[in-house]
């Protein structure tokens, strides 16, 4: 399943890539050094672009936060970061 495979797994199969790439030259150097089908599912779910580094790479691929599900739960209810647009108003009108 997309987004099931961590950072460092995808990043394991990254050391004979020659950058910049393409997605699919990507996918084709981790085939041969013997991926997992996670770790190809993830490098085929990026966008077919040109990457610069295999940061980017690690950047794009769908992969898994090493979080805690309880941490998940924590961050979704820190209402502090959550950003939440003022109604639009008209500064010059005088409630009226």
């Amino acid at each position: 399943m997309i987004g099931m495979v961590r950072e460092n797994e995808i990043a394991e199969y990254l050391d004979t890539v020659d950058f910049p790439a393409a997605r699919d030259e990507i996918v084709q150097a981790a085939e041969r050094r013997g991926a997992p089908d996670g770790v190809l599912k993830a490098l085929r779910a990026m966008p077919p672009v040109d990457y610069g580094s295999r940061a980017e790479v690690l950047r794009s691929a769908a992969v898994k936060e090493d979080v805690p599900p309880a941490q998940h739960a924590v961050r979704a209810r820190d209402h502090a970061h959550q950003r939440i647009a003022e109604p639009l108003r008209d500064p010059h009108r005088d409630g009226g």
